[in-house]
């Protein structure tokens, strides 16, 4: 599956995938599965998901979907953290 409308013929991937070493960050296959271990919410960004014309679909099981509005929400009396 591409990485998104921003594919590029696979050079999207991979670039994103070269930054990720480059840093030494950690495999975002691994941080979803300690993500999962401790129990983290994933909410995905439905004005996001359109912009790169992603479909739920395409997305892993156990992701929730919000709006803006919906994220401030849950965010206005919890101990959160905001990835863009």
């Amino acid at each position: 599956m591409g990485l998104s409308k921003m594919n590029f013929a696979g050079m999207g991937p991979k670039m994103i995938k070269d930054v990720i070493k480059k840093h030494n960050a950690v495999p975002l296959p691994q941080l979803i599965e300690m993500a999962k271990e401790q129990g983290i919410k994933l909410v995905a960004c439905t004005m996001t998901m359109d912009l790169l014309g992603l479909q739920k679909e395409e997305l892993m099981d156990n992701v929730e979907y919000a709006g803006v509005a919906a994220y401030l929400a849950d965010a206005q009396d919890g101990n959160v953290n905001l990835f863009i």
